[in-house]
């Protein structure tokens, strides 16, 4: 009996085998009653096929049977307990009916098992749920009795159904196999000698009935180690219940018998793949010689330029195209040969050698004509791609040359001048790659005679050098003419990289110098506390001057050569007219400053010298007049200088500029005055000399 047959029946779960044991080893079979009625016909070929699953050793070791009457009625756990003398009665070692809380205390004086014992052939015992495990074991039990054993009826419904396919295909495999190895074996002889049509396929595919059952055993092998894990000994797909040694046994003669089919598969292969190499090889080497070679005998040339060569890459592309499909068979049939040389079989070496060779030098020699037109080809393409590229840039580098220099600066000519070196240097560099690509171009066409498929090429091959040799020598003539427009050009912007610079550095030249003249008459301002002073400050103005006058000649200098240089660039300078007026005007205003500063000083000397003389100490008796002279001379200067000291320097445009702050003038004015308040008392003195004899 088959799980399918009767699938729907066993869905209902009438009664199932959890996998656990009792303490004599026993399987348990554990029948649950429900409130509704229970169909003893489907109960009973339940129980068959339940019983039909273990093996005759468990099955001596006796079964306990669990009546779980606990939402069922009395009657019915009477019938079920008397139909398992039918159905099991030698296999039945006890029967345990578990009772509900409310037992039917009135029902069972009616009949006691205990007393039906010898007659039922089994012990029946009423026992409480909580009851049960003084019979069996917790572990043993499933959850409905307070066990701790995991039982998934339609898991274990479902493992059953493959397990029972998986057998009945592979023995039905089995079968099939060996009637097909064995028929080979005994054909085997008069198969080599006629030609046979037959189909040797089995009705199911071996390596997917070999898949379920590797499947099937792993699952088996895997539920009985999750089994063990946690104190649970028992599975519901232990082998004792699911037969795993079965399906190991099966798939031991599977893989035998699929192993032998396989040979005769492979042997009657092997026959057949040599008739059907014999003829694609002939087809090979027959298109190869023949039209694949008349294909490139065709093709000599190389192109004048980059269309042209691009076109010829293109046929030959499609040459290459339909030698790639012969190519392809012959990596096929390579293939195979190499196959059934590795099978041994001596009565097919020689042959097989034979057309392996044949075909391996038919190949051979055609892709190494293809490769070496391919090569010829992309040199070809790749001399014409330079020598384009090489000529874009002579016209661009002419193209330069061409127009005019309208520099902003200096440093924008020195950048032209910096790209214009740099298109000479990769110009130098593209004809470098040119002669090289040519001269290997040369090299390749010198060597294509040996590989003229019977053609004579010379008149062709002189025509291609004639080429290659005519755009070199024009891309040389041209980057010559390139190279002196160039040394033209760069001595015209070196010039003008000069004509710039002085014209910064006469720009320059007025900033010192109105830098200068801010100096003069900001920091020199003092005139010295007495003549050696005033001496020492007159002499560092001096030198002063003379940096000054450096200065502004320097800057003439550099006008005078901006003019001399604008006159060889034929050009108008675009500062030497602004530059010019600002350094005459800044060299006017130092000049007056600067003889405002010599006069301040001259008379601060003058003015010093004589109140320092006056000062000294000098006989009682006055000179009379004469020194009255004196010290109006003094004063007079003194008061000469004060007044001085608060005039402006007025420049030539009409704005005036003072030396210093007023601070530091009124400063340098006190000092004048304290010396010429010292005078006047000094001259009070010499006037009445008894006044100086009172204070004493």
């Amino acid at each position: 009996m088959e799980a399918s047959v009767i699938l729907p029946i066993l869905k209902k779960k009438l009664a199932f085998l959890s996998g656990g044991k009792d303490r004599r080893s026993g399987l348990i079979l554990t029948i649950p009653l429900c409130l509704e009625q229970t169909n003893m016909d489907e109960l009973s070929v339940t129980l068959d096929y339940l019983l039909s699953i273990p093996s005759e050793k468990c099955k001596a070791r006796g079964f306990t049977v669990i009546v779980d009457g606990r939402k069922s009625q009395w009657n019915v756990v009477k019938t079920v307990v008397l139909m398992l003398q039918n159905v099991v009665p030698a296999e039945v070692s006890l029967v345990c009916v578990v009772k509900p809380d409310e037992f039917w205390d009135k029902k069972v004086t009616h009949f006691c098992f205990w007393k039906e014992k010898d007659r039922l052939g089994f012990e029946v015992i009423l026992v409480s749920a909580n009851k049960l495990t003084r019979y069996i074991e917790p572990c043993q039990l499933t959850e409905d009795f307070g066990g701790s054993l995991t039982y998934d009826h339609m898991d274990w419904l479902n493992k059953r159904l493959v397990f029972e396919k998986f057998t009945k295909e592979s023995t039905s495999l089995l079968d099939e196999l060996a009637l097909i190895n064995n028929g080979s074996d005994k054909g085997n002889q008069q198969e080599k000698e006629r030609s046979v049509d037959l189909n040797y396929l089995p009705s199911v595919d071996p390596e997917t009935v070999l898949q379920t059952g590797h499947e099937l055993l792993s699952e088996l092998q895997q539920r009985r180690f999750n089994g063990s894990d946690g104190g649970v000994s028992w599975s519901p797909m232990d082998d004792e219940l699911l037969a795993q040694p079965q399906v190991m046994k099966l798939l031991d003669s599977l893989r035998e018998q699929y192993t032998r089919y396989q040979e005769v598969c492979r042997q009657r292969s092997k026959r057949t793949q040599l008739e059907e190499i014999q003829q694609k090889v002939m087809q090979v080497v027959n298109w190869l010689e023949g039209p694949g070679s008349e294909q490139l005998r065709a093709q000599w040339g190389i192109g004048d330029s980059i269309r042209a060569s691009q076109a010829l890459q293109q046929k030959h592309e499609e040459i290459e195209s339909q030698h790639s499909e012969w190519f392809a068979v012959y990596v096929e049939l390579n293939q195979q040969i190499a196959a059934l040389l590795n099978a041994g079989d001596e009565e097919d070496l020689v042959e097989l050698k034979s057309l392996q060779q044949q075909l391996s030098d038919v190949c051979y020699r055609q892709a190494s004509q293809l490769e070496f037109r391919q090569n010829l080809l992309q040199a070809a393409l790749e001399f014409h791609g330079v020598a384009q590229d090489l000529s874009q840039q002579l016209d661009g580098l002419l193209g330069m040359l061409c127009v005019d220099v309208a520099p902003a600066d200096g440093a924008s000519i020195q950048q032209t001048l910096k790209l214009l070196e740099e298109k000479l240097k990769s110009v130098d560099v593209g004809l470098q790659g040119l002669r090289e690509k040519g001269q290997g171009l040369l090299d390749q066409i010198s060597n294509q005679a040996s590989w003229a498929y019977g053609k004579d090429v010379t008149i062709e091959n002189k025509e291609n050098v004639d080429h290659i040799q005519g755009v070199m020598e024009d891309m040389q003539l041209r980057k010559q003419r390139c190279e002196d427009m160039v040394d033209v050009r760069r001595l015209k912007m070196l010039q003008m990289v000069q004509l710039f610079k002085c014209e910064e550095d006469a720009a320059q030249a007025v900033e010192w110098l109105s830098e200068l003249l801010d100096a003069l008459l900001k920091t020199h301002i003092r005139l010295g506390d007495d003549a050696q002073e005033t001496k020492v400050l007159l002499e560092k103005h001096r030198k002063f001057v003379d940096v000054a006058q450096s200065t502004y000649d320097y800057g003439r200098q550099l006008l005078q050569a901006t003019v001399v240089l604008c006159q060889s660039l034929r050009c108008t300078s675009r500062s030497s007219g602004d530059t010019l007026p600002r350094l005459n005007r800044v060299w006017k205003q130092f000049t007056m400053a600067s003889e405002e500063r010599v006069h301040r000083l001259e008379m601060a000397i003058a003015f010093h010298s004589n109140a320092e003389k006056i000062l000294q100490d000098c006989p009682e008796e006055p000179e009379g007049i004469n020194d009255e002279e004196q010290f109006d001379e003094i004063e007079a200067v003194g008061k000469s200088l004060l007044d001085r000291l608060t005039v402006p320097v007025v420049y030539p445009d009409g704005t005036e500029q003072y030396f210093g702050s007023p601070s530091d003038m009124a400063s340098t004015a006190e000092h004048i005055r304290d010396r010429m308040k010292l005078v006047s008392l000094k001259r009070q003195q010499l006037r009445h000399p008894e006044m100086v004899t009172t204070e004493s």
